[in-house]
Parts: structure tokens; sequence; C-alpha cells
């Protein structure tokens, strides 16, 4: 008993807070800053917008999943819609995506990557494997897939808290 109570210790009135609550708080500051040192490597790689649009995610939903409207876009990522719609814009005047009718819906059109488009999503994943190719040398797979289930869990733990809390 003395050897948990010397790992818990209460904040005020609040929850007990437990090694395994710092642990994760400290792993969740750590995805964090990760994603930050991402986004800047992808920007500078051209697999990020510079304004941070994420052009390879959008494009590989496409190509993964097909057709997709701009709200189905912006509903699997935690961003907005009128941002997603500023990128589909983007890639649209770029040639790599076109807007075509949605047989379910008059006003909300579907998304699908163009010959280009698809053309640049293999281009922007060769890059993105290239660099992944040379990343976390020190780590076997199996430490990189149960890592990868960690974080999985995780952000489908803040993604629920946080649509209790809209």
């Amino acid at each position: 008993m003395e050897a948990i109570a010397s790992a818990r210790h209460r904040t005020g009135a609040g929850p007990v807070i437990d090694s395994k609550a710092e642990a994760i708080a400290e792993l969740m500051l750590e995805v964090a800053q990760c994603f930050f040192r991402i986004r800047a490597l992808g920007q500078k790689t051209g697999l990020i917008t510079s304004w941070g649009g994420g052009a390879f995610g959008f494009m590989r939903s496409l190509a993964l999943l097909g057709p997709l409207t701009v709200p189905q876009i912006a509903q699997m990522r935690p961003t907005s819609r009128q941002r997603m719609q500023r990128l589909a814009d983007e890639l649209e005047a770029e040639g790599l995506v076109e807007f075509i009718d949605n047989p379910k819906h008059r006003r909300s059109k579907l998304l699908r990557l163009t010959r280009k488009g698809g053309a640049r999503y293999r281009e922007h994943k060769a890059r993105f494997l290239a660099i992944a190719s040379t990343m976390g040398v020190g780590l076997s797979e199996g430490d990189i897939r149960r890592t990868t289930e960690i974080v999985r869990q995780l952000s489908g733990d803040v993604k629920a808290r946080s649509e209790r809390l809209s």
C-alpha cells in the first residue's frame, strides 16, 4: 500500500494523479511536439503547404477512399470545413482534384483526384516513404507498430473526450 500511496498525489479536490497519468501527459506533449516537427519537415519538403494545409493527407484520403465531399474530409480531421474548402480550391486550381456531381446531394459536390493528382499523390507518397525510411533506425518494426497503436488509442480517447465537451 505504501508504494501505491507514494506513486499518487492529490491536486486539490480533483482526481488522484498517479505515475500512469503523468506518463500519458508526457506522451501527449511529446506527440504534440513531434507533430509540429513533422509539419515543419512537411513544409520544407512540399508535402504540406506553407499555410499548413495537408495536401498529401487530403489527396491520400481521396486515393484510399475514393470521391468525398469537403465536409466528409473535414470530419476526418480536427479542422474546419472552411479550411478544407480552401485546400480543395487550391488543389483544384493546380489541376490535382476536380469537383464532380454527387448523386446523393445536389449542392455538395464530390471531389476526386485527377490523373495529375494521382501522379502527384504517388510522388508525394514515395518522397514521404523515402524520408520515413531514414528515421527511427534504432527502433524495431514491432516497437514502431506498438507505438502507432498506442498513439491511435490515445487519439481516440482524446477525440471522444472532445466530442463529450462539445
